[in-house]
């Protein structure tokens, strides 16, 4: 779990929290999560 949230800094998006409501976050977290599953 630590290695997950490691990579998911790597999206400056998610790590500035640059969205504005709770769901367009939770969608950009699922989104980044597919990219770091398929490499």
């Amino acid at each position: 779990i630590e290695n997950f949230f490691c990579k998911l800094k790597e999206f400056k998006r998610i790590a500035m929290r640059s969205d504005k409501t709770d769901h367009s976050f939770s969608a950009m977290i699922h989104l980044a999560a597919a990219v770091i599953h398929s490499r």
